[in-house]
């Protein structure tokens, strides 16, 4: 976890000390602590994350506790359960409409790689239409592996260069999805 430290002031400045730390790592810091996700379930993936959102796991611990089901609200997006090829196209548009920075869970074996559903209508894993940062194992996960999924991305949001989303690795990867 990212330190902020308290460091005295200078002789002949005057108050109790002052702060040194990078705007960068403050910033990782608020993110990290508040983020907004969007719940996207569709199967039994959604009811483990029912269960995490409960008072015996309590998601609120860590800053997540308001689910938001608006995209332009939203910069995390979980993605649970089997998604069909005719839903890809709203996955992908609930996608573009967040705004940056943002990320992304696939939650479940069906997220992940379309699960025991290797047919021509389920999608065999979101990562073909949008980029994921964290993958949940497990049919349907635990709420455990929930919360370590959002710790994790709670490290990459922390640990994450303001000026990353604007690298052209990044623009190449989200123009290799067709996102603009």
């Amino acid at each position: 976890m990212s330190k902020i430290n308290m460091v005295e002031a200078p002789a002949g400045v005057e108050g109790q000390g002052f702060f040194a730390t990078s705007l960068e790592k403050v910033v990782g810091i608020a993110r990290s602590n508040s983020l907004w996700p969007l719940p996207f379930a569709t199967s039994c993936c959604g009811i483990e994350y029912m269960a995490t959102m409960g008072a015996h796991y309590d998601i609120a611990r860590f800053g997540s506790e308001r689910p938001s089901f608006s995209p332009r609200q939203a910069d995390l997006l979980m993605v649970m359960g089997t998604i069909a090829k005719k839903m890809a196209p709203i996955v992908k548009q609930v996608y573009e409409q967040m705004a940056e920075p943002r990320w992304v869970i696939a939650m479940g074996a069906c997220a992940s790689s379309g699960g025991i559903f290797d047919t021509y209508s389920v999608l065999q894993g979101i990562d073909r239409i949008i980029p994921v940062d964290v993958y949940i194992p497990g049919c349907p996960p635990r709420p455990e592996q929930v919360l370590d999924g959002l710790m994790r991305v709670q490290d990459l949001a922390r640990n994450e260069s303001l000026r990353r989303r604007n690298s052209p690795e990044y623009q190449e990867l989200l123009a290799s999805y067709n996102i603009q």
